[in-house]
């Protein structure tokens, strides 16, 4: 039955239909619009459209490399990511399923009636705030360790912000990310196929976690240069505004706001910074081959490059230690 219901999450999330696109592009042209009502006195269609669409930023070298890169993207791995996201999910709950099984003598989940909406709703939050957690101490990592920076870096060098910014993800990153997230959340996907499997089957696992969570954090919006604001909503969601801070270089905004969809983990690992509202960021790396990072080339090869040399250098470290350590212990 386990199986069963992997192969069916995994054919929904790889089946993707073209309503949530549609909810995600209406998003943004709603927080657009409300950013420049609450921008602009005098309005006009024409000056709303250059507000949204400024010139200087849709055809600006990031923007550019943003499209080639998405358009590569899309071609040369199309649905591998996301089934790959729930197949390590379902593996790591299916592990823990059985564990739980054995160590307690279950062969059946624990509530064999059909699941109440109370119920649902308690298995997505639970899976909301797994996958949260999951991907805050994921990111933190990128940001600690230069091994995973060099492909985090992929997306922090994008110098203008213009939506499709948010899959300015190098492949390998983005699969690292998703053998991560079947950790916790597959963890706790498996304690409830041990205490409900029909609630998992019910809850639409692609719309309830990955849908609602991607329209609820407008992971589009937030990648613009739109200053979108939740207001006393900001201390739960984390808003598009406040994540635009995570990509700007000014030092005091370095690594701060590593949420994806809640604000509330960055405040308690103390991570977090709050913005005035109308603070103007400049994003992008101030590393000295930032340019590199605009081209097909920089965004695909380089950053597997510098993987390599990182990872040759911990290997002569190492190899020199040794060395010195049989030299040391030869001398005595």
């Amino acid at each position: 039955m386990f199986t069963e219901l992997s192969t069916k999450i995994t054919h929904k999330l790889a089946n993707i239909d073209y309503v949530t696109p549609g909810l995600i592009l209406v998003t943004a042209l709603i927080c657009a619009l409300v950013a420049y009502w609450r921008t602009v006195e005098k309005k006009s269609v024409r000056d709303f459209f250059d507000f949204a669409f400024p010139t200087e930023i849709i055809l600006h070298r990031s923007a550019k490399a943003d499209a080639l890169f998405f358009v590569t993207k899309k071609l040369i791995m199309p649905f591998l990511l996301i089934p790959a996201g729930a197949t390590f999910v379902t593996a790591v709950g299916y592990a823990t399923n059985q564990s739980i099984s054995w160590i307690f003598g279950l062969d059946r989940p624990l509530m064999t009636g059909p699941a109440g909406p109370i119920t649902i709703l308690i298995f997505t939050v639970t899976m909301l705030l797994a996958y949260d957690l999951s991907y805050y101490l994921y990111h933190a990592a990128q940001h600690r360790f230069p091994f995973l920076w060099e492909l985090h870096k992929v997306h922090h060098s994008a110098e203008v912000m213009v939506g499709i910014t948010k899959d300015r993800v190098h492949p390998l990153d983005d699969l690292m990310n998703r053998i991560w997230d079947g950790v916790i959340p597959g963890i706790c996907f498996g304690i409830w196929s041990v205490i409900a499997l029909n609630p998992v089957e019910v809850a639409v696992f692609g719309i309830n976690v990955y849908v609602v969570r991607n329209i609820l954090m407008m992971d589009f919006v937030r990648h613009t240069h739109l200053k979108i604001s939740f207001g006393p909503l900001n201390n739960i969601i984390l808003c598009p505004h406040w994540h635009q801070v995570h990509h700007s270089v000014d030092p005091r905004h370095y690594d701060k706001n590593f949420g994806l969809l809640f604000s509330f983990w960055d405040r308690l690992f103390g991570t977090q910074f709050v913005p005035e509202p109308n603070l103007d960021l400049k994003f992008g790396l101030m590393d000295r081959d930032a340019a590199d990072y605009q081209t097909l080339r920089g965004l695909w090869i380089l950053p597997l490059q510098k993987m390599w040399g990182h990872a040759a250098r911990r290997v002569r470290r190492r190899r020199r230690a040794a060395s010195t350590l049989t030299r040391d212990r030869s001398a005595t």
